[in-house]
């Protein structure tokens, strides 16, 4: 049994990606830090936050909810970055370990769906 959304290996992946979302995001321009820098962060932030949110709401369909709330912000950061590597400024850096972390986190996420509520076709 689970004492803390912290035990979640899901919710250790996404605050690895949030650190690596700030690592990355300090290389940006400085023309870019009220907007793809703030918004990436936001997304990036939200994923946690919405698990941990979730874990505390008290129902499984509450905790569902803000899981696929954790996984449209994986989407949202997903996107962010393809636009970041497409900017002449900002392709040339490693998004490498972003994607991974996104790829991981939003594949954990599903499978967390898909097991809290079967009789789902999301996810």
């Amino acid at each position: 049994m689970l004492h803390s959304y912290k035990e979640l290996i899901v919710w250790q992946r996404a605050m690895e990606l949030v650190t690596e979302t700030y690592d990355v995001t300090e290389e940006f321009p400085k023309e870019e830090v009220y907007g793809l820098v703030s918004q990436m962060r936001r997304a990036a932030v939200s994923i946690p936050s919405n698990i941990a949110e979730g874990r505390y709401r008290g129902t499984k369909n509450e905790f569902i909810q803000f899981l696929r709330i954790a996984l449209g912000s994986t989407g949202e950061l997903e996107t962010q970055v393809e636009i970041a590597k497409m900017l002449p400024k900002t392709k040339k850096l490693d998004f490498k370990r972003s994607e991974c972390l996104l790829s991981e986190t939003g594949r954990m996420l599903r499978s967390m769906i898909r097991k809290l509520n079967p009789k789902s076709e999301e996810a």
